[in-house]
């Protein structure tokens, strides 16, 4: 498979910005705002909430970041699955169109976030490539990037196939489009960053301290934790794809889909230089289809996509994400990988991040595999719902997502649901003018 003598299964990220058990301090007994997860939403809330002069804690059963904050490709997408006709279907034009305004919002809250607090996150504002896979893709890619620089003032447009190669060196895709409001992070990075802030500004977070239960105790919440007992006047949930038994209504509406990333060994200069001419960010017209990028230093290719194994094995996924990038890029054939990793994803019923409230406890969750942009402006928003202040506003607060019947957390259906998928991409690369 690969001349690598050994890939590492723990995420590239971690290289330059490893995640790390925090000092153990006692946990407070009584707090203003409890947050249960240490990601990117639950720690952007605590900084919005502390700098207010709400005490909070925050805690989390992993390290802070260790889970998809710091496993994903790092691309700001903030993609919205179901298109906008079906969001008028389910929710009505109205909501629609304010949903896929705030797409924009969102991306701009973060980059401008990145951009005032100084964080150190590798931040590259270089637009992003999406491939079609025949000529009828491009041709409807190409209506809709006309309908967001008309509708919203974004910058995109399309990219015949005799002109992609200014873009990438693959002959796979049929021209596409680019749009240059999203660009890359490094992720653990940016996850790191945002924890300083958020103990900058007061928080107390605590690692490895598992959530066993809430439950209302008059005015206020009683949290049971591992580390032990803490009364809450307000309760925040952003455990997305890392939801466990704690919180077993939220688990029946969540599933945690894996995710796998790999990344090349370095490749000489002229190679990517052929290869991401524009060294964008990278996205692909079918289902299951991958995301990729160079690295922030420009020396390797990450590449990722959907991961439908559930067991420990990792040569089988590994191989099978490889022959992805092999698809793209033919001549990375005799070229090691040097690491291989997987992290969890939080699809929901329909497919649509979330901040919604149940029972008094707010929860910012389903981010649906686009959390580096919806986590921390629904962490945001969810803050400022909890201080009450006009700042609240967003099109994503609605009500929770369905249930998913018979599902109490082991998602037993995903590896046929992952097989079907794979069957309508392989239809529809045979239907396409290529």
């Amino acid at each position: 498979m690969s001349k690598t003598a050994q890939i590492q299964n723990s995420p590239y990220w971690w290289i330059a910005a490893p995640v790390r058990p925090l000092p153990v301090q006692p946990l407070p007994q009584k707090t203003d705002v409890l947050i249960v997860g240490a990601g990117f939403a639950g720690l952007t809330a605590a900084v919005i909430l502390a700098r207010a002069g709400r005490s909070v804690v925050v805690v989390d059963k992993m390290m802070p970041g260790e889970g998809a904050s710091s496993r994903n490709g790092g691309i700001t997408s903030g993609n919205i699955r179901p298109s906008f006709d079906e969001l008028s279907r389910r929710f009505g034009g109205e909501r629609a169109l304010a949903i896929e305004a705030e797409g924009k919002t969102a991306r701009e809250f973060l980059y401008d976030f990145i951009r005032t607090e100084k964080l150190d996150c590798d931040f590259q504002p270089v637009g992003k490539f999406g491939g079609a896979i025949g000529r009828e893709q491009y041709e409807a890619g190409a209506r809709t990037a006309e309908t967001l620089h008309k509708r919203l003032g974004i910058e995109t447009f399309a990219v015949p196939q005799a002109e992609q190669s200014r873009y990438i060196g693959s002959d796979f895709y049929r021209g596409g489009h680019v749009r240059m409001d999203i660009g890359g992070v490094h992720p653990a990075k940016l996850a790191a960053e945002i924890l300083r802030l958020a103990l900058e500004a007061g928080a107390a977070v605590h690692s490895g301290t598992e959530v066993k239960g809430v439950r209302r105790d008059g005015a206020e919440f009683s949290v049971e934790t591992s580390a032990g007992t803490v009364s809450a006047r307000q309760v925040l949930v952003c455990t997305n794809g890392y939801t466990d038994g704690s919180d077993p209504w939220l688990r029946r509406r969540l599933i945690p889909v894996r995710s796998r990333i790999i990344v090349t060994d370095p490749l000489p200069t002229e190679v990517m230089d052929r290869l991401m001419p524009s060294r964008m960010m990278y996205s692909e017209g079918l289902i299951l289809g991958h995301y990729f990028r160079p690295t922030p230093d420009g020396t390797r290719i990450l590449l990722g996509g959907r991961d439908a194994s559930t067991g420990t094995d990792e040569t089988g996924p590994t191989e099978n994400i490889r022959q992805g990038l092999l698809r793209i890029f033919p001549e990375l054939k005799s070229v090691g990988l040097s690491h291989s990793w997987y992290g969890h994803v939080a699809m929901n019923w329909d497919m649509v991040p979330r901040l919604f409230e149940r029972e008094g406890v707010t929860y910012a969750t389903g981010f649906c595999g686009s959390g580096v942009v919806w986590a921390p402006w629904l962490g945001t928003r969810a803050a400022h719902k909890l201080l009450g202040d006009d700042q609240a506003r967003t099109a994503f607060e609605f009500r929770p997502p369905a249930a998913i019947p018979f599902y109490n957390g082991k998602p037993y259906f995903l590896p046929a649901v992952i097989q079907g998928y794979r069957l309508r991409d392989r239809l529809a690369l045979a239907r396409a003018t290529r």
